[in-house]
């Protein structure tokens, strides 16, 4: 990054940085009226591009794990690519170093003057997590130089030493959200909190969740501690009351959900073959899943129908009914005013960053990992109960599902393909960043994730690789910082290839 990147900030962010300004500027100060934005001002936008920065990149996290496909044939992102000189796949970058970015310091900094430690803790937790998500879809990004005033050039640093940031933060945010003395206000935290409404033992679950995905990360490490893992997971969500829900008005395209219809960033999406083979029974022993109808639309004709990854929908005429419905359900000619949208692609549904089953199959692994089935069964149940009641299956259907043939019946009949499978379902497109974390771990086997087959002709520049990492953001690394990427190999034509140091043992 350079310097115009961080003027760029200053410009659109102005008003929280107006007290730099000399005082002979502020000749319409008001006392009553502030100019300096306060926590309660800056964290709903931040919340806002929390979601934003998964959202958007999301997109192609969840073509790489084949949660959808594009409706046209040999997409780059599909073939496991990416497209030069775009800031696609850039977008958690962005938000973590500009959106959110500094934003963090300033709450930080007017907070701690006020003794607001609740204000502190939050500011932390979600430059921890920031962190988390930055580092585990690029890899090595810069750490030690990030937001350093008047640098030209700055320095890229290893994912391990992020890791360990992330670890220091979330255990500073735990100590400042655990405070009660000062000026600590339930009501206060609440005016800028959208998402846990000023409940701070919620954002404790929130920060061990981010603990939890950091230690769990590193399953392929001879330092993997699954003992570790549970205990975070147990000191995590303990529900669906508890998920990191960021919210949506849906009034419009600015306060919609990005998945809705009315923002329109879907229309060339559609399900992939893969999803819908976990929902149809094919890998579940002849099982339909409850949530197929819920999640996904059959064709006109009845059938539900999939997108095999790089190869498009054969049905071009959207009058023909084997025609694969939009992520919204509707047929693709209809207008985006007259679609609903159903599961989480609607208007005014809420982005869950993290959910309760999620953490659940992370116990369940770890547990599965350390050798305790019985606690690892336990967490799988779990997991598939909270997400069918997420997703809003009937209890009767959620119950004649976990007494079928599709979920193993004993606990030493789990097999880790279980956890995962059941994890890859709950966290479909909400997750997608999750999932291809996972899949990076695995390193893609088809034995872990029963049935996905990698597309038959990757991307050009791929050597016969899949994706490892999304490269760094363009408009600021490579049209800005190109000398610091060739240290780590950035420029590279296959670098996307390259396993991040967290899938490697």
């Amino acid at each position: 990054m350079k310097n115009k990147i961080i003027i760029a900030f200053i410009g659109l962010m102005g008003l929280f940085v107006f007290n730099a300004c000399d005082d002979y500027l502020d000749v319409n100060f008001d006392p009553s009226n502030p100019q300096v934005a306060e926590g309660f001002a800056i964290l709903p936008p931040m919340l806002s591009q929390m979601a934003r920065g998964i959202s958007f990149d999301s997109r192609f996290a969840g073509q790489y794990t084949q949660n959808w496909a594009l409706v046209s044939a040999n997409n780059a992102w599909d073939l496991h690519g990416y497209v030069p000189a775009s800031d696609a796949g850039g977008e958690i970058w962005r938000s973590h170093y500009w959106s959110i970015g500094k934003n963090v310091d300033i709450i930080i900094e007017q907070a701690t003057a006020k003794q607001q430690w609740d204000y502190v803790g939050v500011a932390k937790a979600i430059r921890a997590w920031s962190w988390q998500m930055v580092t585990d879809v690029h890899g090595e990004v810069i750490f030690k130089q990030a937001w350093e005033p008047n640098r030209y050039v700055f320095d890229f640093d290893s994912q391990q030493d992020v890791y360990a940031e992330v670890v220091r933060l979330s255990n500073e945010a735990l100590a400042d959200l655990n405070r009660t003395d000062g000026n600590v206000s339930t009501a206060n935290l609440g005016r800028g909190d959208l998402t846990y409404k000023g409940d701070r033992t919620k954002w404790i679950k929130f920060v061990y969740a981010v603990l939890a995905h950091n230690a769990h990360r590193l399953t392929n490490k001879s330092t993997y501690d699954p003992n570790k893992v549970i205990e975070y997971c147990d000191k995590s969500l303990a529900s669906n009351a508890d998920n990191f829900n960021v919210p949506h008005a849906g009034t419009n395209s600015l306060d919609g959900n990005f998945y809705g219809p009315t923002r329109n960033n879907l229309g060339s999406f559609r399900p992939t073959t893969y999803i819908l083979n976990l929902l149809n029974g094919t890998v579940f022993n002849g099982v339909v899943d409850p949530r197929m109808p819920l999640m996904i639309t059959a064709s006109a004709d009845g059938t539900f129908r999939g997108v095999v990854a790089g190869k498009g929908d054969p049905t071009t005429s959207n009058t023909d009914p084997k025609r694969i419905p939009n992520m919204w359900g509707a047929n693709p000619s209809a207008a985006i005013t007259t679609i609903t949208g159903k599961y989480f692609f609607t208007d005014k549904a809420d982005h869950p960053l993290i959910t309760y089953s999620e953490m659940q199959f992370i116990k369940a692994e770890a547990a599965f990992i350390k050798g305790d089935k019985a606690l690892a069964y336990d967490a799988y149940k779990k997991g598939v109960i909270a997400h069918m009641d997420l997703a809003k299956v009937t209890a009767a259907n959620r119950d004649a599902y976990m007494a079928s043939a599709a979920v193993p019946q004993t606990a030493d009949a789990l097999k880790l393909s279980d956890i995962m499978l059941q994890k890859y379902i709950a966290c479909w497109v909400i997750g997608a960043v999750e999932t291809w974390a996972d899949m990076r771990r695995y390193n893609y086997s088809t034995d872990v994730y029963t049935g996905f087959t990698p597309p038959t002709t990757l991307y050009i520049d791929n050597s016969g690789k899949l994706a490892q990492r999304f490269r760094p953001r363009f408009n600021s690394e490579y049209v800005w910082n190109r000398e610091s990427l060739n240290t780590i190999g950035g420029n590279d034509a296959n670098y996307h290839t390259k396993p991040v140091w967290f899938t490697e043992k």
